[in-house]
């Protein structure tokens, strides 16, 4: 029960200071720009793109042709003289002000991770400082093994790299000092 709570705990905090993180530091937008003529790149978009939603990347080199040494090469020089594009495409769009799902969405996720590292520093040695330094261990890896791959291989940039991992290590700092605080309640009584 006492690990339910810190995830509890954990995701609440976490939950705030992604709010905090977003909508007063700006974190959320380090890196991210507006198009010079957001209705030519709309337009080109669509036309180019379809109805297909999904993870696009342009240019792009089928997999299949892999083995086309004249396709490869001409991908190459395409690849070196043509802008690079990482996007995420939805054909119809939805109005991103209406948070409600999202929020819901972001607070699940928050509070299962939160679970997950409390289960975790619930089995640690006793201790404050070890379980804070679980859950700071935690977050870099979990920035190591997601962001920095998208950042060497997709080309993120690497202010918006950089802010992720401050939000992600400040955060679970943050929720990590919460949760380490109450799994550490029965130890204290119990050294009283």
């Amino acid at each position: 029960m006492r690990v339910l709570v810190a995830g509890l705990i954990g995701g609440i905090v976490m939950f705030i200071w992604g709010v905090a993180a977003h909508m007063a530091l700006g974190l959320g937008s380090v890196g991210i720009h507006q198009p010079l003529n957001e209705n030519a790149a709309l337009s080109g978009l669509q036309e180019g793109l379809g109805d297909q939603p999904g993870v696009y990347l342009l240019p792009s080199l089928d997999p299949k042709q892999l083995g086309d040494a004249a396709v490869v090469r001409a991908y190459s020089i395409k690849a070196v003289r043509s802008p690079y594009a990482w996007v995420v495409y939805q054909p119809r769009g939805t109005d991103m002000m209406q948070m409600g799902p999202q929020i819901g969405r972001q607070w699940a996720s928050d509070t299962l991770a939160s679970l997950a590292l409390a289960f975790v520093m619930g089995l640690a040695v006793v201790g404050f400082r070890r379980r804070v330094a679980i859950a700071a261990a935690a977050a870099v890896f979990a920035w190591l093994s997601s962001m920095l791959p998208y950042w060497n291989w997709y080309r993120f940039p690497l202010d918006f790299t950089l802010a992720a991992l401050a939000e992600q290590l400040i955060g679970w700092l943050l929720a990590g000092a919460a949760m380490a605080w109450w799994l550490g309640r029965d130890e204290r009584r119990s050294a009283s």
